[in-house]
């Protein structure tokens, strides 16, 4: 194997985090010596030990004198855990290959330490590789924002429902069990209370033989009209439901009763600013980026996919296409409200790639820079 495999693994291993490792990123290690594997880890959850540790960990011995391969540049801070630089050191680690450096001003800097007390550094191997595999670690510690994925299901004609509302099923199995990885995959789901009213949706994660996270749940809810028994707020899921309104005041009682009730479910309910009578996504955004959630996934319906695209907030697009045709002109459409006048303006997406789900297409693509 040659430095190009070991990196691979590493981020193969680093993969395994998925899902557990919020707010950190995913990172994966191995330790080589002489030509063979003598230690693997990846960071397994928050709080716990780093990828290095654990690959370190399992090379015991056989760490002295050997290379690690590591996905992220090592820490050079006290977090939770102590830094990884320093468990380098202490284990005779002669040489450091990493992907990509750490984007995080707190714990960057390992590699320097580590060049300043002996120990060769190669920086770069497979880093856009390493960078795409952290994408919502990067942009939430770089912005303090959360990484937006918009999610859609559709039929080949551009509808996601029919005329009376049926949406069960568009997608096939397959293409609905990849949904529920991304669920897991993210820290919190976000949708409109009208598709609460007329689906009574759980929004959890269901993986067979899998022990997925649940998302927390984020309801865009202007006015407060979210039925008291919706799923949401019964289902017991530890990930807890977040109803998004706009400011109540003294002046509206009976939206001020209902906030307390909700509060008695267990519901957290959080006042954002309004704009053209709808929740401001952008303000939305800064104000879950500081209470940490990191990534968010928007399932819909097709105001408020139209809402997260104009208001620019979407990083990524997984939207899938079922082999059907509704016809027509009554079914409900991808996105509601007014588009614009001149194909110019048209939002564009760019780092286009496919996968198929059965007869499904998912299209993966990235908000294109304006």
């Amino acid at each position: 194997m040659d430095d190009r495999q070991y990196m691979e693994m590493a981020l193969a291993l680093a993969e395994k985090g998925k899902g557990f490792t919020s707010p950190n990123p995913m990172v994966g290690a191995v330790v080589v010596k002489n030509g063979t594997i003598v230690g693997q880890g990846w960071h397994k959850a928050y709080g716990g030990p780093h990828a290095e540790v654990n690959a370190i960990d399992d090379a015991g011995e056989n760490a002295r004198n050997a290379t690690i391969y590591v996905t992220l540049e090592p820490c050079n801070h006290t977090g939770k855990t102590p830094p990884c630089t320093r468990k380098i050191i202490d284990a005779g680690i002669s040489k450091v290959v990493m992907a990509m450096e750490d984007p995080n001003p707190v714990a960057s800097g390992g590699a320097e330490f580590l060049q300043n007390h002996g120990i060769t550094v190669i920086k770069g191997l497979l880093d856009a590789e390493a960078r795409r595999l952290n994408e919502i670690f990067i942009k939430h510690v770089t912005t303090r924002k959360p990484f937006v994925i918009l999610k859609y299901a559709s039929t080949l004609d551009g509808r996601i429902a029919t005329r009376t509302g049926d949406s069960k099923w568009i997608t096939n199995d397959r293409s609905r069990a990849f949904v529920h990885e991304l669920r897991h995959l993210v820290d919190g789901i976000l949708v409109g209370v009208d598709t609460v009213i007329a689906d009574d949706p759980s929004l959890t994660t269901r993986i067979p033989d899998f022990d997925g996270r649940d998302p927390r749940r984020f309801i865009l809810d202007t006015r407060l009209r979210i039925p008291e028994n919706a799923r949401i707020l019964t289902d017991g899921s530890g990930a807890g439901t977040c109803i998004v309104c706009g400011q109540i005041t003294d002046l509206d009682p009976e939206r001020a009763a209902k906030k307390k009730r909700l509060q008695q479910l267990g519901a957290e309910v959080l006042e954002a600013p309004i704009k053209n009578e709808r929740v401001d996504l952008t303000a939305l955004m800064v104000m879950l980026g500081a209470k940490n959630v990191t990534s968010i996934l928007i399932e819909g319906g097709s105001r408020v996919l139209d809402s997260a695209l104009k208001a620019g907030i979407v990083d990524k697009i997984c939207g899938f296409y079922a082999p059907k045709i509704l016809g027509g002109d009554d079914g409900i459409p991808l996105l509601r409200g007014e588009g614009p006048e001149r194909m110019k303006d048209a939002l564009c997406f760019e780092n286009l790639s496919l996968r198929r789900f059965g007869d499904d297409i998912m299209i993966e693509a990235y908000t294109a820079a304006q």
